[in-house]
């Protein structure tokens, strides 16, 4: 799920202070702590293959975040595909991967135990 900036709803709009609020985005029930991650990716990364040998070959842990800036192709396990730009808020649940189409920074925030786990699973993927 991805929403762009200017269509996040303004719950506070006076001069000087705007609060856009997406409600209902995702669901953390369940899950303990959490991380802030800052991700700084370059075009042409895809993760797809480091995620290989996980549950349906995808990340595990869900993540809300934000662009600050470039593109990516989130391609999740039931088919649908998006694209997140540059000022989009977004929410990617649990089996999905990543393919960086422009160089991007990203927010993440994500639940620690799942995500270092399927980091520490891709690290161990690239060192063979």
């Amino acid at each position: 799920m991805r929403i762009p900036k200017d269509q996040i709803p303004a719950k506070i709009n006076v001069p000087g202070a705007v609060a856009r609020v997406a409600t209902d985005f995702g669901d953390a029930t369940g899950f303990g702590k959490m991380v802030g991650e800052y991700f700084s990716l370059g075009a042409g990364t895809d993760i797809a293959p480091l995620l290989k040998g996980l549950k349906d070959d995808a990340c595990h842990a869900p993540h809300w975040g934000y662009m600050l800036s470039g593109e990516v192709v989130v391609t999740y396990t039931d088919g649908k595909v998006e694209t997140c730009k540059g000022n989009d808020l977004f929410y990617w649940p649990p089996g999905h991967s990543v393919r960086v189409v422009k160089d991007s920074e990203i927010i993440l925030f994500s639940p620690q135990r799942e995500h270092i786990h399927v980091m520490d699973h891709m690290l161990n993927a690239m060192t063979g």
